[in-house]
């Protein structure tokens, strides 16, 4: 029994004529009506019985035909689901995110989403580097976003560099920092600082600018996996944020001397020679357009 004998026999249902429904399924009508005879005999039974000119089910056709059309109709959502799966209009896509990529994006990428791809089931996870790529390697995950400095290379899995974005020391408006003309480390250390898990290479960069001293474990003592919080605690107290600047918009930028120059790169990691969803195309379409259109750098307001 195959797909193409059950839209034979409901077409000839409809129709009620072999030369009729030949036409409208482009098939000869010998062609028809070895189909037909030949799902007969597959079900033991007759489906049509001739009355003059028409062609009428039987009773058990009747059945036949009521129970084929669930199945038809499932065939027809299937395909449809595929031609939008291809077009990324439906289906489910899982994505993993670091601390800032997802302080940054997750937001506007589940707004974009319920806006334009209504019947897209969207799941995000947020976590650290080495939790994401392990569930990524367990196909829990299609693809990740995070801080590419934050990854070692590896064979199995394949990152994009799909953004460039500063770091950079922060306070609220009003900290007192903010009254000194020229600021140095020791400056920051006379208050908390606040971070989330940054790379080993950062820490270098940290380094190499101010000393040995300036290492990560000495010079960070307020930590959380999601910026959401720590920029919080910085907006109410003195406390100096080490984030990229861009996920905290509202507070201001330090500028030490030497100067920090350091940068996150966001890659898009997914597994190697995987075949890609369409889906994730629309995704990593929308991120790479909405992170573009962010301002790089924020003017610094003098006070």
């Amino acid at each position: 029994m195959t797909l193409t004998q059950l839209r034979h026999m409901s077409e000839l249902a409809k129709t009620g004529s072999f030369i009729k429904s030949s036409e409208n399924l482009f098939v000869t009508q010998p062609a028809l009506s070895r189909s037909i005879k030949s799902l007969e005999d597959e079900l033991g039974a007759k489906l049509f019985d001739r009355q003059g000119r028409q062609t009428i089910l039987t009773a058990f056709g009747e059945e036949i035909l009521r129970r084929s059309q669930i199945l038809l109709d499932l065939a027809k959502d299937i395909k449809e689901t595929n031609r939008n799966f291809k077009n990324g209009l439906s289906g489910q896509i899982r994505i993993g995110m670091g601390s800032g990529p997802g302080a940054l994006l997750m937001t506007r990428l589940l707004k974009h989403i319920a806006v334009h791809y209504p019947h897209l089931h969207i799941e995000i996870a947020r976590g650290k580097t080495g939790m994401l790529i392990e569930s990524l390697r367990a196909r829990k995950l299609d693809a990740l976003i995070i801080n590419a400095r934050s990854m070692k290379p590896s064979q199995d899995l394949k990152m994009e560099i799909i953004h460039e974005t500063p770091g950079a020391f922060m306070v609220r408006k009003g900290h007192p920092l903010r009254k000194m003309k020229k600021i140095a480390m020791d400056d920051l250390r006379k208050y908390p600082i606040a971070s989330t898990a940054l790379s080993e290479a950062t820490e270098k960069t940290i380094i190499d600018r101010y000393g040995k001293d300036a290492n990560l474990e000495n010079l960070v003592n307020i930590k959380c996996s999601e910026i959401s919080s720590l920029v919080e605690v910085a907006e109410q107290s003195n406390t100096v944020l080490l984030a990229i600047r861009n996920s905290a918009l509202d507070l201001e930028e330090i500028i030490l001397t030497p100067p920090l120059n350091a940068t996150a790169r966001f890659g898009f990691v997914t597994i190697e020679n995987r075949t890609e969803s369409p889906l994730l195309r629309h995704v990593r379409d929308f991120i790479e357009k909405d992170l573009s259109e962010r301002p790089n750098q924020m003017t610094i307001q003098k006070e």
